[in-house]
């Protein structure tokens, strides 16, 4: 920190300051609660979508021998040609937002192809769309939780530096120049003592 000067006008400044400090303080606060909230909801949010995805994959067990049979199941049946993702914006922070996924199926000859091709392509297109929207949300944590430990800092800065620097440099400010009103009265009664005694 800089010198400090013990003038009046440091006095404003540092009183400026601290009120400055003291406005945006329970903004930062507010703006932290409520990050830490959203956070929360994300984390619930991909709990449910892992618990959904663990169902899907219990359920592929049982598929999972006729995956194998030769010449049905290509990875060129199922792609996915879209992931639609918005920006959206939650206490300042940008954040993508999940709209969907799109696929295209190639055409196959249904009566070459087994009965359960329609019914595995359709609970992997579920399965794909689960992954696509768990990525969206591990990133909106992501930026949601970077932008926690900015303003964490940020509040912490104005709580526990910022805000007792600028009141302790009040202080020795005030004290400073009451000291030197208190020494200017002295030597004023000291002078006139002084007069006193020369003219009488």
């Amino acid at each position: 920190m800089a010198k400090l000067k013990l003038t009046k006008n440091e006095l404003k400044k540092q009183k400026d300051q601290l009120k400055m400090f003291q406005r945006y303080l329970p903004t930062l606060v507010l703006k932290k609660q409520q990050l830490q909230a959203e956070i929360r909801g994300v984390e619930t949010r991909i709990k449910e979508l892992c618990e959904k995805k663990a169902r899907v994959d219990e359920g592929f067990k049982s598929w999972i021998a006729v995956f194998g049979e030769k010449g049905v199941f290509t990875p060129d049946i199922l792609r996915i040609t879209r992931i639609t993702v918005r920006e959206g914006n939650i206490a300042g922070v940008p954040i993508p937002i999940f709209e969907g996924t799109e696929f295209a199926i190639s055409q196959y000859d249904l009566l070459k192809k087994p009965l359960w091709l329609d019914n595995a392509v359709e609970k992997l297109k579920t399965a794909l769309e689960i992954d696509m929207e768990a990525r969206t949300l591990e990133e909106q944590q992501r930026r949601l939780e970077k932008e926690l430990l900015t303003t964490t800092q940020r509040v912490n800065l104005f709580e526990k530096i910022k805000i007792p620097e600028a009141k302790n440099c009040i202080k020795k400010i005030q004290v400073y120049l009451g000291d030197q009103q208190t020494a200017a009265v002295v030597r004023g009664k000291i002078s006139k003592r002084e007069m006193e005694k020369e003219a009488g």
